[in-house]
């Protein structure tokens, strides 16, 4: 079993279905409206703990009842909450969904409490990086903090992994020096490396980018193509599996989530793991919501 920390977002999902989507200045009816627990970081944490691995989380929330009702949600997983913190100040993180009938969606984030993580928060919690096998994080917190969790990390010889989601255009090349595994989607590599990403070539070429700033491990994640990987050793495309597509929210946080649970610290099964996220995300994509549809472990050895 691994033991995963994750650096990451909380949010609340307020989730809209709709025929489709809105045109500017209309107003249409819409199937159902429903709110759940969201946050590509909480999304990943959930994926981590209810697909094998024993996961921490360090992160924020405000003191409010959106905070309260995401730490209930949270704890019912069984992962430990102890280093996130509940901020007076600040409103908890909240995103807006909008999903249509071809399983399309928009998404609108406000970050609050999220953003107001601290670099010394972190340094509170560095004995839970250094304890762990992987520390993993994504772009709905302060870069900051990201870099501080990460060269904890690397000075105990803990693996980093970076989601850099939601795309950036500009990330501090210190950052890239300390991550071991990057997972992009095709518009996040293309946006961090400024190659456009259509081809293989385009691919090998984008992880030699990565390389360059000494990233172990490439892995950029194509949708219903499934996820191509590069390592200095060996390169290819994992396929996915072929599915009817309800809903893609937390598609890409279902497969990190489950790919960290299954892979080895030496990435000696970096396939085995990347087929296991690619099962894990093809269940999840078939259900509606964020941490609603992502799958148990025992869904998948099923």
């Amino acid at each position: 079993m691994n033991k995963v920390t994750v650096v990451g977002s909380i949010n609340l999902d307020h989730m809209v279905r709709t025929p489709r989507m809105p045109q500017g200045g209309e107003t249409i009816h819409v199937h159902e409206v429903f709110s759940a627990g969201g946050g590509k970081g909480a999304n990943q944490a959930v994926a981590i703990q209810r697909l094998g691995s024993e996961t921490h989380f360090i992160g924020a929330v405000g003191n409010d009842d959106e905070g309260k009702m995401m730490l209930e949600l949270l704890g019912e997983e069984g992962m430990d909450l102890s280093a996130i913190r509940i901020l007076e100040d600040t409103v908890t993180g909240q995103a807006f969904v909008i999903v249509d009938d071809a399983s399309e969606n928009r998404i609108l984030v406000y970050g609050g409490a999220n953003m107001a993580l601290t670099p010394e928060h972190i340094e509170e919690s560095a004995s839970l990086i250094e304890s762990s096998q992987f520390v993993v994080s994504q772009f709905e917190v302060d870069l900051a903090c990201i870099e501080k969790a990460f060269r904890i990390a690397r000075n105990a010889g803990v693996k980093t992994v970076l989601n850099p989601a939601p795309a950036k255009k500009e990330v501090p090349s210190q950052l890239l020096d300390l991550t071991d595994i990057v997972i992009p989607n095709e518009t996040e590599a293309e946006l961090l490396t400024g190659i456009k990403v259509e081809t293989e070539a385009d691919m090998r070429a984008c992880a030699e980018a990565f390389h360059n700033h000494g990233v172990e491990t490439v892995i950029i994640t194509l949708g219903s193509r499934g996820a191509y990987f590069h390592t200095k050793e060996k390169e290819g495309i994992v396929p996915a599996f072929k599915v009817d597509a309800k809903d893609t929210t937390a598609a890409g946080d279902t497969f990190i989530g489950a790919f960290m649970s299954c892979l080895q610290p030496d990435a000696s099964n970096l396939e085995e793991a990347i087929q296991f996220g690619n099962r894990a995300s093809s269940i999840a994509v078939q259900r509606y919501g964020a941490q609603p549809s992502i799958p148990f472990k025992e869904e998948l050895e099923a």
